[in-house]
């Protein structure tokens, strides 16, 4: 497990500036995935803080909060952080792992998994999924976002031309429905992005 999130902080390091400057205007162009955060974000009831896990530069964790949602940002590149605190200032950012939340039991009214779990293999997702479980309220929400379908790739070089080395897992609908249940979460609904590209995507919606 220690390698992958080695090569994980590495990568995201190398190549945090060039991937915000890639996605900053991304939830702009895509009304579904606003409209899913716009779900989530009624989800939490707005009661109690909310955790964007794997946050990146932190575009998200400052969408929510212009939605009125208590978020903040945990991520395990300190370029991440650095580059989320640089360009939402205000919106709270930590560096941390998700593999070792340190959050308090029952302390949030809502996590979000935004495409955060792509480099999580297969025998790390029990204790993750665990840790969601243990911060949440009952019954609050969790979405995860994630590439759909099969197989594993090795990306060696990302935005900006920047060298990685990190391997992005494709799961189905059924596969991570699975995972969230056998860690203790109902899973209440799917949404599928682009599913008759190449690359598509899922959402799926589920409660502690």
């Amino acid at each position: 497990m220690t390698d992958w999130l080695t090569d994980t902080r590495v990568s995201y390091d190398a190549v945090a500036t060039a991937y915000a400057d890639t996605v900053r205007d991304s939830l702009t162009a895509d009304p579904y995935v606003r409209a899913a955060l716009a779900l989530f974000a009624t989800l939490t009831g707005g009661d109690g803080p909310v955790a964007d896990i794997g946050c990146g530069p932190g575009h998200v964790t400052a969408h929510l909060r212009a939605s009125g949602v208590d978020a903040f940002g945990l991520d395990l590149s300190p370029g991440m952080i650095e580059v989320a605190r640089r360009d939402h200032p205000g919106v709270r950012f930590e560096v941390g792992s998700m593999t070792r939340l340190e959050l308090a039991d029952a302390s949030l009214s809502g996590l979000l998994a935004w495409w955060s779990l792509v480099h999580t293999p297969d025998e790390a997702l029990p204790q993750i999924l665990a840790g969601f479980h243990r911060v949440l309220r009952p019954g609050a929400p969790l979405a995860v976002g994630f590439h759909g379908g099969e197989g594993t790739r090795l990306k060696t070089e990302g935005y900006g031309g920047h060298p990685m080395h990190v391997y992005v897992h494709r799961r189905t609908a059924a596969e991570m429905t699975a995972h969230l249940r056998e860690a203790g979460f109902t899973v209440e609904a799917e949404l599928n992005l682009d599913p008759s590209t190449p690359t598509p995507s899922t959402v799926l919606f589920a409660r502690r």
